[in-house]
């Protein structure tokens, strides 16, 4: 049985044989080149300066033998097992090593059922005092969502919300409002801000005349500008859910792709605890990996001598934990060698604790790409289930394991298992969302964004906002700015466009567009209810889309409470829509300055 928690070290990066052999060990790894290299300085440093840390260690289970790894048996290597703690930085208490040694040894257990984790997240609902933005927290609560709004005034918010309402105050105009901890579980964002547009002459404190949308008042700015809102607010709103919500992407942990690259601190944890004799290391090399790029190695030797049986890197406990809640999962890009491996993360700091673990197979010499869902990962201590241990917390990694050993866990075996040298290139590792994929950000802009500047069009059959743009501070040329943020984000999104706004019932039937050409009325309720059935359908995803119902504006919609529209399958209007239709193609190619 291995352990998973106190095993130790011959710490840091092996090296190849222009680099000076280890006291007691040659393990085959990299050279660090020079200027050629796409690795930053900074990088290769960390990596050099770990060589030379390692070649101080004494890594004697470790001997050549006509170019091969292998160990020799021997007694425990104390020296060894101490280092290794020295560079976790992690004693163990007496009273805990001394149970784990005693205990090392013992009937396997049975596999137990463990307790899933919650995938659903909290909902952001951005602007939630608006005519739409409210109606979508209280569609959201009537759907058992959990939600949580932004807002900038908290006692309107909770007069309207409910006393009740999980709400942060803040105003997306004003970044340093936007704290971190604020979006802490929110795995969806509708965004419902808007300028603030009112009658020149006037309006009820309710805003009445605004909110009717169909009788025509001379409008103006109320507020900040729609610069402000509509293109520094959407700015500031990306920047502070982006790591909530997650990119389509994925989020790179470490490795190296194109000219970016992430370390992490590993360390060698082997079986020495145990008594064992096998050892490992991590490297990078820097044209090891696919068509010459870099990539890490994790390699060394396994032996079951002396009760061993395995070899294992872990990272040192990060100083800030790792948020990937907006993922399902790890992508590791690996050239496999026929084995089966494990991985291994953790939500505690304390050192001897349960690993959330998962198993993967690899095909021998073939760059792949293996996956390592969230919802597959068992709770394990000392190699058996925990069946009564927390959930996995995605929003709380402290630190990762990768293994290649000859148990599995309750009493299984390795069927991949085989003693000797071993080696698994790993060039990234990845946070992934699964297919399909479906928007976590849902933005309500406007109809008509791209009309002000397309040529040869007249003006005086297009709404009000498009006629004037110009004196309402350019509201719809920063809306399409705004929505061009949201595209170019990475983040899964869906842009609404609704035509004029009314405060008239949902139920119409309706009509989806795109290319921005159409003009018409909507009621606020049936955009509340497009814009949470987007969130769910991966045919909304990264689509941008005008809507208005069929009722003409002279005709008021009306439903009779006995007999109510039946519900819409807004999947039907989604599965119509195209990709990268915006309206913009209609545009000159030479953008017109604000």
């Amino acid at each position: 049985m291995e352990c998973h928690c106190l095993s130790t070290v011959g710490v840091g990066v092996a090296h190849c044989s222009r680099i000076p052999s280890f006291q007691g060990a040659s393990i085959i790894g990299c050279s660090l080149p020079k200027s050629s290299s796409p690795l930053p300085n900074s990088f290769l440093q960390r990596k050099l300066e770990r060589v030379v840390y390692q070649k101080r260690l004494s890594f004697h289970p470790l001997r050549t033998h006509k170019g091969r790894i292998r160990a020799e048996k021997q007694g425990w290597d104390v020296g060894r097992f101490w280092k290794t703690l020295s560079f976790f930085d992690q004693l163990p208490s007496p009273g805990k090593l001394l149970a784990f040694l005693i205990e090392k040894i013992s009937d396997p257990s049975p596999s137990k059922a463990v307790n899933p984790m919650d995938t659903s997240g909290i909902v952001l609902v951005a602007g939630a005092t608006g005519g739409v933005g409210r109606r979508v927290v209280d569609l959201l609560r009537k759907n058992g969502r959990t939600v949580r709004v932004l807002v900038r005034n908290e006692e309107k918010a909770r007069k309207m919300l409910g006393e009740d309402v999980d709400l942060i105050v803040g105003d997306i105009t004003k970044a340093s409002t936007l704290l971190p901890e604020y979006f802490k579980g929110v795995k969806s964002v509708i965004n419902a801000v808007s300028v603030i547009v009112g009658p020149k002459e006037g309006d009820t404190p309710d805003r009445a005349k605004y909110s009717q949308g169909i009788k025509f008042f001379e409008p103006e700015i109320k507020g900040d500008s729609p610069e402000m809102v509509e293109f520094i607010g959407m700015k500031n709103l990306i920047s502070a859910v982006k790591e909530s919500v997650g990119l389509r992407s994925g989020k790179l942990l470490f490795g190296f792709e194109d000219n970016v690259s992430r370390d992490l601190p590993w360390g060698a944890l082997d079986d020495v605890v145990m008594g064992g004799v096998s050892a490992s290391a991590f490297e990078i090399d820097p044209s090891g990996g696919e068509n010459g790029k870099p990539t890490g190695i994790f390699r060394g030797f396994v032996s079951t001598a002396n009760n061993g049986g395995f070899a294992s890197i872990r990272t040192k406990n990060f100083s800030i934990p790792e948020d990937l809640s907006a993922y399902d999962g790890l992508e590791l890009r690996i050239k496999g060698d026929g084995r089966r491996y494990k991985f291994m993360l953790r939500t505690s700091r304390d050192w001897d604790t349960v690993a959330y673990t998962t198993g993967f197979d690899t095909v021998k010499d073939q760059w792949q790409s293996v996956r390592l869902p969230f919802s597959s990962l068992r709770p394990i201590f000392r190699a058996r289930t925990v069946s009564d241990a927390q959930p996995f917390n995605p929003s709380e990694i402290i630190s990762f394991q990768l293994m290649f050993s000859k148990f599995e866990y309750d009493g299984k075996l390795n069927p991949t298992f085989v003693e000797g040298p071993f080696q698994l290139p790993i060039s990234t590792v990845r946070a992934y969302i699964k297919e399909p994929i479906t928007p976590r950000l849902v933005h309500v802009s406007s109809a008509g964004v791209t009309r002000p500047d397309r040529p040869g069009l007249d003006l005086s059959k297009q709404p009000p906002a498009v006629r004037m743009n110009k004196e309402l501070g350019f509201i719809l040329t920063y809306k399409l700015k705004g929505e061009d943020l949201i595209r170019e984000s990475g983040i899964p999104y869906t842009i609404v466009r609704p035509c004029a706004l009314t405060e008239e019932p949902a139920g119409a039937d309706l009509i989806f567009d795109q290319g921005d050409d159409i003009t018409g009325k909507i009621s606020r309720e049936e955009v509340a209810k497009i814009c949470i059935a987007a969130l769910k359908s991966p045919y909304a995803c990264d689509k941008t889309f005008e809507v208005k119902s069929v009722i003409p504006f002279s005709e008021p919609y009306t439903v009779d409470p006995e007999n109510p529209p039946p519900e819409k399958d807004y999947n039907v209007y989604f599965q119509t829509l195209k990709d990268g239709i915006t309206g913009k193609e209609n545009l000159e190619q030479t953008p017109v300055s604000v």
